[in-house]
């Protein structure tokens, strides 16, 4: 395994994304959001149900022996449970591949994201790992053996963590914590984040803020946010009371419909069994319980659009950081005792 590289180098933006063509792509979900829906309407998402898992089957069977020394781990291997902004898991990149696992493994990125947001997120990772493109700075490797029982494909890489296993993983969404970011126009981004694949749900938070009267923006408005330390920075509490910011439970109807907004944008760019998941948990953990924060400190612009965010409840934690780019880590869990994901 490489070490990590530095938390976030700078890099060049051979493919800056456009705000235009992005509003686009995401209007048809987050128009779907109504007072008494948090799962958005995406029927073509179905599609994908389970496709990308039988890929990683189709994947896993095309192994050299030597490609299986480098990438397959038992399933319980300790690199399985680890989360982080900007790592290589092994030293086999996409681009080590040959061409038709090359393709395999895009189509299996593509699968676990909604039809709606699939490129944008691809173009994303595209773009932050520079000059190497999703080929040259995404890295692989297969936990388990798929279609034998549990089994997990993870691909890291710049401002990229994320898992496919079929629910292998029980009582986690995602099958485990996941990071995604963006460096849009430069690694220092200006206030309004131009580019950003992943600012609009920020400005859809803000909207929370903008909604709280006086009271309950003191109570929502801390000075600064959690450390981002690897597992450290997705770890539950199972707390219900507590936690930072204010209670969903002492918001009023209205202000709880804008929060599900939110959910609901936090998890449109993921295929549909993963909203449902998510939501699922959450609900079990009692909505109520949620507690939505917002932070001073990296403030960009010093405008009280706030860069710095975070839900968090007894089973759940996902925190945005929008300075001086975005990063955001999520986790979300059944129950947070026995976490095999904890640091």
């Amino acid at each position: 395994m490489k070490t990590p590289k530095n938390p976030c180098p700078d890099c060049p933006s051979p493919h800056p994304l456009s705000r235009r063509d992005f509003l686009k792509q995401s209007a048809a979900t987050t128009a779907a959001v109504t007072a008494g829906s948090i799962i958005p309407v995406v029927a073509e998402a179905a599609k994908n149900t389970g496709q990308s898992e039988t890929v990683v089957k189709s994947l896993y069977d095309s192994l050299s022996d030597k490609q299986r020394e480098t990438i397959c781990f038992p399933f319980d291997h300790a690199l399985r449970s680890r989360v982080d902004n900007n790592w290589n898991i092994t030293e086999s990149s996409v681009r080590s591949f040959d061409k038709d696992q090359q393709a395999m493994i895009k189509e299996i990125f593509m699968g676990i994201h909604s039809p709606e947001y699939a490129d944008t997120v691809y173009n994303q990772v595209e773009h932050d790992s520079g000059r190497q493109g999703f080929e040259g700075g995404s890295s692989i490797a297969i936990f388990g053996e798929p279609g034998t029982g549990k089994f997990q494909f993870v691909l890291t890489g710049r401002h990229c963590t994320r898992r496919c296993d079929g629910d292998s993983v029980e009582g986690t969404a995602f099958g485990g914590p996941i990071f995604y970011g963006h460096a849009a126009d430069s690694f220092n981004e200006t206030k309004d984040h131009p580019n950003n694949a992943y600012w609009y749900q920020a400005l859809r938070a803000n909207e929370v803020f903008e909604a709280l009267d006086g009271k309950q923006r003191e109570y929502a408005l801390l000075q600064r946010g959690r450390p981002e330390r690897g597992n450290q920075t997705i770890e539950l509490t199972g707390k219900k009371k507590g936690l930072d910011g204010i209670p969903v439970s002492e918001m009023s109807s209205d202000q709880q419909d804008l929060v599900k907004s939110v959910l609901n944008d936090l998890l449109a760019p993921f295929r549909e069994t993963e909203r449902k998941e998510s939501m699922k948990y959450i609900h079990e953990n009692g909505f109520e319980n949620l507690h939505m924060a917002f932070y001073r400190r990296g403030d960009i612009g010093n405008d009280r659009v706030w860069d710095v965010w975070q839900l968090e409840g007894p089973s759940m934690v996902w925190y945005f950081r929008g300075a001086p780019h975005v990063h955001a880590w999520a986790h979300i869990r059944s129950k947070a005792d026995d976490d095999p994901f904890a640091a």
